[in-house]
């Protein structure tokens, strides 16, 4: 029978798209990671990220001034530690005198409306490049936990509006929940890295932090170190993992929980949003970010076109947020429209 239903009346013309259309996407659904050293008036582009810096303290805060302008409501902040503080305990990470307390007070002192969320996790502070304290050959999973709460403290301390766990550990949030409103910041929010994979999209990241697990250099006797992150980070051939880990999280306590990587798991998006009552956090990571400029550099994609596309397509996944590096100029984008 001849068709009485035409799809194609609803793509007559952009006008129509446009009424139509079942996702959208503005600049405050994007979070923008930012790289922060020790220095004054300097930026340092990471080779494998273009366009992406490593910015001292003042000029970390003259463009989150930027970014709020565009319509950018939260940064999810990354500090670049010296390598004289690192050791095993990650003590530094609790410093209130440290890089991540002074921009986090900085930040909130020069935009106090955007939302602040510091990474929670000990591999920028240890020698070893692992997200906690390794013991016997392995990351120590509730000693991890004691010096993650004293992180966390130190972040709501300096005025932190979430505190973004990255580590993995099992039982963090709880323990982050109980540390936070033990210290009275009952209303400093955790979103979760719940469902992050070991995935291999995170190479240009550690080249920004140098994070990467190593051998340390240290005069003492030499110490196992696992030479990845599989043993807390998820395995991405699973699926049902995701959503366990992601119910965990809320019940202990998790204001958000994300998905990390973006593109490569939208099915997992789709899972957690279906089975959580929180909003969900996609990271759009620094692997996917390389991909798409390397791409576009040699003309093999249009690169503003496959960045919509992919930010969009993560939306409507069921990213309640998205954290991309992209943030910026896809902020100005839409800001065109």
């Amino acid at each position: 029978m001849f068709p009485l239903h035409r799809g194609r009346r609803l793509r007559v013309n952009e006008s129509i798209r446009s009424l139509v259309r079942e996702t959208s996407l503005s600049p405050a659904d994007f979070m923008f990671p930012m790289f922060i050293m020790e220095g004054e008036n300097t930026k340092v582009e990471i080779p494998s990220m273009p366009g992406i810096l490593r910015r001292t303290l003042d000029l970390t805060v003259e463009e989150v001034k930027e970014l709020f302008a565009l319509g950018i409501r939260a940064v999810n902040i990354y500090v670049k530690v010296s390598d004289d503080l690192k050791d095993n305990t990650g003590k530094e990470a609790w410093n209130d005198n440290g890089l991540m307390q002074r921009a986090i007070r900085a930040i909130k002192a020069a935009c106090p409306e955007m939302i602040v969320m510091p990474d929670v996790a000990l591999d920028p502070y240890s020698i070893y490049g692992h997200d906690g304290i390794i013991e016997k050959g392995d990351v120590a999973n509730d000693a991890t936990n004691d010096t993650l709460v004293k992180m966390a403290v130190s972040h709501a301390k300096a005025g932190a509006d979430f505190v973004a766990p990255s580590d993995m550990m099992d039982g963090r949030v709880l323990r982050l929940r109980q540390g936070l409103d033990a210290a009275g910041f009952h209303n400093v929010g955790i979103m979760s890295y719940s469902a992050k994979y070991a995935s291999a999209f995170y190479g240009p990241f550690r080249d920004a932090l140098d994070s990467a697990p190593k051998d340390a250099d240290v005069d003492t006797e030499p110490v196992e170190v696992p030479k990845d992150k599989k043993t807390y980070q998820m395995d991405y051939a699973n699926r049902i993992e995701a959503v366990k880990e992601a119910l965990w999280d809320v019940e202990e306590g998790a204001d958000m929980v994300m998905v990390k990587p973006g593109i490569a798991y939208l099915d997992i998006v789709r899972e957690v949003k279906n089975a959580v009552d929180v909003p969900v956090t996609v990271f759009h990571v620094s692997g996917e970010y390389a991909m798409i400029k390397a791409a576009s550099e040699r003309g093999w994609l249009d690169h503003d076109k496959i960045m919509m596309e992919q930010l969009m397509c993560i939306k409507r996944a069921g990213a309640s947020l998205i954290s991309t590096y992209f943030a910026k100029e896809a902020a100005i984008l839409l800001n065109k429209k």
